[in-house]
């Protein structure tokens, strides 16, 4: 199972990974650890676009961060409140602020707040895991993967962790298989 702590940072790192690889937002998170060993709303909001953008950012998710840390300077966000909050009302503050979807609200509710009744259905690793598994057509239906996942009640984030893992050790197979390949074409 993985986890990350309730701060800042971590909402930063999600917002980071949406819509690429985890390996670019998490040479883009460290890029900006080069810069800000303490990743804070006031120390992210004294960098300028170009310090941003050598961190990897691009022009939407520097608005994104910078909005997330504008809200959380007013007070209007505080993610330490969040903890106490049921998943709805979690999703219902997160998705006000600029830049959050569905998707980040869920990643951050199972990796950051812990909650364990979580299915991501906007995320592709785990619902491409899911088809795999259950031999499922590539067109199946959202309804069709929330009906099967809803028999994973209340453990829907251990499901898609199991999800994800699959999905991860399908792509190490299928790079060793591209590496072997090249091995073989080389040595013709």
């Amino acid at each position: 199972m993985w986890t990350r702590p309730n701060t800042f940072e971590s909402l930063v790192h999600i917002i980071l990974e949406q819509q690429v690889s985890l390996a670019s937002a998490l040479a883009a998170l460290n890029k900006l650890r080069e810069r800000l060993p303490k990743i804070t709303p006031d120390k992210l909001l004294e960098l300028t676009d170009e310090e941003l953008k050598a961190c990897y950012f691009s022009r939407q998710k520097m608005s994104y961060v910078r909005s997330l840390a504008e809200a959380i300077q007013s007070r209007q966000f505080n993610p330490k409140a969040m903890e106490k909050l049921p998943d709805e009302e979690v999703r219902k503050k997160l998705v006000a602020l600029k830049g959050i979807g569905n998707w980040t609200v869920d990643v951050y509710l199972m990796f950051v707040l812990r909650r364990a009744d979580i299915f991501p259905i906007g995320d592709l690793a785990a619902v491409n895991a899911l088809k795999q598994v259950k031999k499922l057509p590539k067109d199946t239906s959202v309804e069709k993967l929330l009906s099967l996942s809803a028999a994973w009640q209340p453990h829907r984030t251990v499901a898609t962790m199991i999800l994800w893992h699959y999905y991860l050790s399908l792509r190490v197979k299928d790079k060793s298989v591209e590496v072997e390949k090249v091995k073989k074409a080389v040595t013709l």
